[in-house]
């Protein structure tokens, strides 16, 4: 509170309604909430303009609306470092719990029981302790397991090799996480790829009498699934803190077995993770108050509106609106009812940067879906004939061209473990601006397009750099002289690593990279490992590679066409006549695996990607 209290007015607001917190905020220029505050479309309206930043103490947003915050001209913050170390504390002491049966002998004490020889436990010295995704907190689990005499591994596909190795902890694949791990301890975040990842066919890999532990999102595990694992002795005990409904239903079939202990998502609850959170959210919405750019802010970055016109072609970025009532003088803040502890009133010197002449997104960078990440790209909404004649789609607004690059050379990567992830990723830059260039909105998307797609973080200019190297990811721009009046020519990222599922993504150096350019307004990836192309970067693009040769664009398209999708545009792009080439073939649907698996039948064709440009 006194922090808070030497730059505002502040203004305890407890138990609100609705329609008073909508009152409240008219007369406010800062909110700072807890995860039960809806801040809705209603709320932005009722401030008309006064709110400048809304505070969020803790890590999930989603009690916000970030795309009506940004139509708002509203800076949205939060405190994600704060309950780190809280977080691993509680995973470290649910291990320990599972090792000595903890909760069960106490149930059993107070039950008027004595059972001392039911209660038998296993040590933890000498086991092995898989860390399943080792971003902030499982590398911090991990450090404190090698404290306790784990032997420590840890899979992550993304995590760098000399981050883990700096802990003592170990980059194996997943496949020998399982067969050879004593624990498991959970921390990645749920996504499409990770939703029920630990099911029946991971459990039957693992060896028998394993524990497990989830302290991360409840979806990443299948609950029948493990309940079969327990039942028939695979795993010999569980600890959850998270459910995918919370609370959990009366009748979960998890919550009241004797083998599973269960916790409310205490994750962050310590008394000092409480009082961080304070500060650190306290302290943001200082920075934003005072017009500095907020390494935690979730939704617009503060971009001079002629960046953000000069790159308009290559990025799009979710509009800040325009600056509502404002001067000088004392502002006031309505604080959650529920944080008590936390302060809300802030006196702001603020500038809020205009915009350009364009509608808000709600869809840009930092709106959140169901699945906690970024939207993605619009589907195409028609097509219009290029000069020589091809098709090319017509996108709904600009895409995140820079965007899409990062996203396309992550999605090809394949399983790094054993070759040390990747710890760089390079971005060029041909411009006739030189190091004049202001890279950092390109930069950003960039790393947006790379980390959406193993994380749930918001990234967005303010913060890309910071999560970046929370990840151990090293990012290293450098720019090439190019001719003609753009301030861009184009655009080329590459990732450190060779691993890859689809080897013609590596370029002459042996690494996976991708390039592209803006031509008439239009983005286009015109390059793809060693291969020149010209894909749409949006969409779905199904990529093979193939012995130039007669045949091959008839049979795949017929495997596409029996499965009733419709392909929007194809290009192939050859090294030579009957040499090596790959095709680029736009879908309007994802191929089944039944379609996918019948590719590599097909005459001429060496291998298959599938890359989702329009994937959230």
């Amino acid at each position: 509170m006194a922090l808070l209290e030497k730059f505002a007015t502040v203004d305890v607001a407890l138990g609100l309604t609705p329609d008073e917190l909508n009152e409240k905020v008219k007369v406010s220029d800062a909110l700072i909430i807890r995860s039960a505050t809806q801040v809705t479309k209603a709320v932005f309206d009722a401030s008309a303009g006064r709110l400048k930043v809304v505070g969020r103490a803790g890590v999930g947003v989603d009690n916000v609306d970030l795309g009506a915050a940004t139509a708002a001209g509203c800076l949205v913050v939060n405190a994600p470092t704060a309950n780190t170390v809280a977080a691993a504390e509680h995973g470290i002491a649910l291990l320990t719990a599972v090792a000595r049966n903890v909760a069960q002998a106490d149930a059993s004490i107070k039950a008027g029981r004595w059972d001392r020889s039911k209660y038998v436990g296993v040590s933890m010295v000498g086991k092995t302790l898989a860390v399943i995704g080792f971003g902030k907190v499982g590398s911090e689990v991990g450090r404190r397991g090698r404290g306790l005499g784990f032997n420590v591994v840890a899979y992550d596909p993304y995590a760098s090799e000399a981050k883990a190795a700096a802990l003592g902890v170990k980059l194996v694949s997943l496949d020998d996480a399982l067969a050879t791990a004593d624990f498991f301890s959970l921390h990645m975040p749920m996504t499409p790829e990770t939703k029920g990842l630990f099911n029946d066919a991971l459990f039957a890999k693992m060896k028998r009498g394993a524990r497990v532990v989830n302290v991360a999102r409840g979806g990443v595990i299948d609950d029948a699934a493990l309940v079969r694992a327990l039942d028939a002795g695979i795993v010999a005990a569980a600890a959850l803190d998270v459910f995918e409904k919370e609370p959990p239903p009366p009748d979960h079939p998890l919550t009241h077995r004797p083998d599973v202990v269960c916790t409310p998502h205490l994750g962050a609850s310590t008394v000092e993770a409480q009082e961080d959170v304070g500060v650190e959210i306290a302290e943001a919405v200082i920075d934003a108050l005072q017009g500095k750019l907020a390494a935690t802010a979730v939704n617009a970055p503060m971009v001079a509106p002629e960046v953000l016109a000069e790159l308009a072609p290559y990025t799009r970025l979710a509009q800040v609106g325009r600056q509502g009532r404002g001067g000088g003088g004392e502002g006031r803040v309505a604080r959650d009812a529920r944080s008590r502890a936390l302060p809300a009133l802030a006196r702001w010197p603020l500038t809020t940067p205009s915009t350009m002449d364009q509608p808000s997104d709600p869809g840009g960078p930092g709106h959140r879906g169901e699945t906690g990440r970024g939207r993605g790209f619009p589907e195409r909404e028609k097509e219009n004939e290029t000069r020589d004649g091809r098709t090319r789609p017509t996108p709904r607004t600009p895409p995140l061209f820079s965007q899409a690059l990062g996203r396309t050379v992550v999605q090809l990567v394949g399983d790094v473990s054993s070759h040390g992830g990747f710890g760089e990723v390079a971005i060029t830059y041909a411009t006739p601006r030189g190091d004049d260039l202001d890279s950092r909105l390109l930069r950003a998307m960039v790393v947006k397009g790379i980390l959406e797609q193993i994380t749930t973080a918001n990234v967005n200019l303010v913060n890309a750099d910071l999560l970046a190297k929370q990840r151990g990811l090293r990012v290293v721009e450098k720019t090439v002289p190019a001719t003609g009046d753009a301030v861009l020519d184009s655009m080329t990222v590459t990732l450190a690593t060779s691993s890859t599922r689809f080897s013609a993504a590596l370029d002459r150096d042996g690494v996976i990279s991708a390039a592209g350019a803006v031509r008439d307004g239009v983005p286009y990836l015109t390059r793809v490992g060693a291969y020149d192309t010209e894909l749409g970067v949006d969409g779905i693009v199904l990529l093979t590679r193939q012995t130039d040769r007669p045949g091959i664009i008839a049979a795949v398209s017929a495997l596409l066409g029996d499965a009733g999708i419709n392909i929007s545009y194809m290009t192939v792009s050859r090294t030579g006549k009957g040499a090596d080439a790959i095709m680029a073939i736009g879908v309007d649907a994802a191929p089944p695996k039944d379609v996918l698996d019948r590719i590599p039948g097909v005459e001429g064709v060496t291998e298959f990607a599938v890359v989702k440009e329009d994937a959230a």
